[in-house]
């Protein structure tokens, strides 16, 4: 039985994680067993988890295989997109350069501010009465 290459990376987006495989094929790119315009629905959070695959010119000659929880659509693209140029990396150093300059290797550190005592939300404080 042959073996197949296949490369590993973790990506994170606010709360969601996900872990993704690539490996040499055709192009094909499943989330959670279906497939990305099936799982994400969204165009344009199609377009930004494939982004990584452009920038490296890779685009149809790699398939990506994914498990994601946690957070929403938008957190979970991000993280995809984050885990696909980390495993881009991992399959050849010299792709870098190339992922990096569009800053697709950096972790996205926003996240939701926490609520703080004495206001109702995390910046909206408590209604104001004159009289």
């Amino acid at each position: 039985m042959a073996t197949v290459e296949r490369y590993y990376a973790t990506g994170k987006r606010k709360n969601a994680v996900a872990r993704v495989w690539i490996m040499p094929g055709t192009g094909r790119v499943l989330v959670n067993g279906r497939d990305l315009d099936e799982y994400l629905e969204r165009p344009q959070l199609t377009e930004w988890v494939l982004q990584p695959l452009h920038a490296a010119q890779k685009f149809g000659q790699v398939d990506v295989k994914a498990k994601v929880h946690g957070g929403g659509k938008a957190g979970q693209a991000g993280a995809l997109r984050h885990g696909i140029a980390r495993a881009l990396v991992a399959m050849d150093e010299s792709l870098r350069p190339a992922l990096a300059q569009y800053r697709m290797l950096t972790r996205d550190p926003r996240v939701k501010e926490r609520k703080h005592a004495g206001f109702r939300s995390a910046r909206r404080g408590k209604q104001f009465s004159k009289r």
